[in-house]
Formats: C-alpha cells, structure tokens, sequence
C-alpha cells in the first residue's frame, strides 16, 4: 500500500523536456533481497528516482520492486548505465538489450555510459543516440565525464548529454564543472553525496546541523538541491530512506550555500574519471 507523500517532490526539466526528480536513490553494492526491500520502501516513501547500473548486477531485483511497487511506471524514473566491459557500438545496443530484459519493464528512462572507456567512447555514445533516436530509451547521458571528457564529446555528438553523474560533494566541489554543464544546460547529479558518513564529524558541518536541526545527511542532501543538482544517495534502511528524503521539507540560507562551497577539499571517495584520460 502506497502512502500519501506529504513533503512535495523537487524536479528538474531536462534539455529534451523530461521532468526527473532531484532526489532519487542509489543502489550500488545492494544485492537480491536487500536491494528489492530498499527499492519497495523508498517508493513507499516517495522517492521516484531510482539509479541502478549492469555493472551493480541487480537490474533484476530493482525491477521486482517497481513492478510490484503499486507505483504507476510513469511516476517513476530509471535510470542505467552501459558496463565498462560492454563498451562499442555493438556491444552497447546488446547491453541496453540485456538490461531491458533483466528490469522488465517497459521503458528506461535514463541511459549512461558508466565510465568514460580509453580508446571507445565515440562508438559507445553513437550507440546510445541510436537507442535515443529510434526512440528506445527516454534521455541519454554520461557518468564519471568531466571537462576534458565532455569537450572530447562534443567533436563527435549531434546529440548533446541531458545529464553528467559525478562524484560531488561540498569536500568535491567542482565549480568549473557546475559551470560547463550549466552553460550547456546538462544537468548535473551528484553520487555518493554522502561520502560514506566521512564527513559528518566536520565541525561546520555540525555547527550547520545544530543551526537547522537537521542531521549531517540532510544538510548535505539540501546544499545539492539548493544547487539544483540531482543527487541519488543510497541506504537500504528505512529510517534513513526517510531521513534522506525528509532534505526536501527545508532550505538552506544563500549564505549558508556558499559557505559550503567553500569546503572544497578534493577530498574523493571514488575512482578519479581522470585515470582514463
């Protein structure tokens, strides 16, 4: 049974008119049943964005979930991402294939390419505008893509990303990539936001929780709407899927958003997309 969501959804428009939630949920490194219990609660919750990937092989259970879910499929946005072993023309259109076959349901919404792959980028995104342009996926964009991957892109694409998923947080800051992709109206996501509760003992971080009564995770999860920046953190835990979705019932101070722009560290979780320059 679906409940009535009192806190209203955020959404963004993307370049090719697709409305998507600012707030969605992650599913890296969540397997079989967890992976279907977290997805179930989080529509129940409310969430409408959920981000999966072949590379997080659970495609299958994400879409036990929605199915199941009593949610109508049009409420609710997919995205997934072409594997880094599945790069090339052909061998993407396979994957998207494959994808479509394990999630079972009718559409996706969101196509990525996952990683930017050395030596078959071209050929991986000229697929996924085939998929786009014979009207197989909804939007089509790229994770892990900054700057120099994003212009080395726009040599070869008639069809420019609607979306860039990175790793972004106050302590990754990336103000010439924020600036870039607003400048060409991608939107930016934001993933693992949350850095792995890393963060949560910086003392400003603290001081602005205090100030709002509001937890780390939340403030954090604000700063990336504040910005406009879809953001999909990921918990298999109800109480913190709540948490997390409670970030759209506040706003952060303009003054206090510049403030943790300032954090900015370089401080990463992930892989750095640059090793595949």
């Amino acid at each position: 049974m679906i409940k009535q969501v009192t806190i209203d959804q955020q959404y963004t428009t993307l370049s090719n008119g697709i409305k998507m939630p600012l707030l969605g949920l992650g599913v890296y490194d969540m397997y079989n049943e967890e992976v279907e219990q977290a997805v179930s609660d989080a529509l129940e919750i409310g969430y409408r964005l959920i981000d999966t990937a072949s590379l997080y092989r659970n495609e299958k259970e994400v879409g036990n979930a929605i199915r199941k879910s009593g949610v109508n499929r049009s409420e609710i946005f997919v995205t997934t991402k072409v594997g880094n072993s599945d790069h090339g023309f052909d061998n993407t259109l396979r994957a998207f294939d494959e994808s479509m076959k394990k999630l079972n349901i009718d559409y996706i919404d969101l196509y990525l390419v996952h990683w930017p792959i050395k030596g078959r980028r071209k050929e991986t995104w000229l697929a996924l505008e085939k998929l786009y342009n014979e009207k197989r996926v909804k939007a089509i964009g790229v994770a892990n893509y900054l700057i120099p991957f994003l212009q080395e892109l726009e040599t070869y694409a008639s069809i420019v990303p609607v979306l860039s998923q990175v790793e972004l947080t106050p302590w990754l800051y990336n103000q010439q990539l924020v600036d870039y992709c607003h400048q060409r109206n991608i939107q930016l996501q934001s993933y693992s936001p949350l850095t792995r509760r890393k963060k949560f003992n910086d003392p400003r971080l603290v001081n602005l929780s205090q100030k709002y009564n509001k937890t780390p995770a939340q403030i954090i999860l604000r700063w990336n709407i504040e910005h406009g920046i879809s953001t999909i953190p990921k918990s298999s835990s109800k109480k913190r899927l709540q948490e997390n979705f409670d970030a759209l019932g506040f706003s952060l101070s303009k003054d206090d958003v510049n403030y943790m722009d300032r954090f900015d560290e370089n401080f990463r979780i992930c892989d750095d997309p640059m090793m595949f320059l």
